[in-house]
């Protein structure tokens, strides 16, 4: 499974339901959303708040 694969399925409403143990994104620390950036490898992330690594992640899912 690719690691942009398991980022989305992570993060998908239906995660928890389906016994995942992943938290949404508001949940997660800032550097764990940080290494989740780093390894889909979203520019400018070094630079980011939370909320705009959070955007980044959401902007990435859509374009998948």
């Amino acid at each position: 499974m690719s690691k942009e694969k398991a980022a989305r399925i992570s993060n998908s409403p239906d995660a928890s339901k389906e016994g995942g143990s992943a938290s949404n994104y508001e949940e997660r620390t800032k550097k764990e959303l940080y290494n989740l950036a780093q390894q889909i490898d979203i520019e400018g992330r070094s630079k980011m708040t939370k909320n705009e690594l959070i955007k980044a992640l959401r902007d990435y899912e859509g374009q998948k």
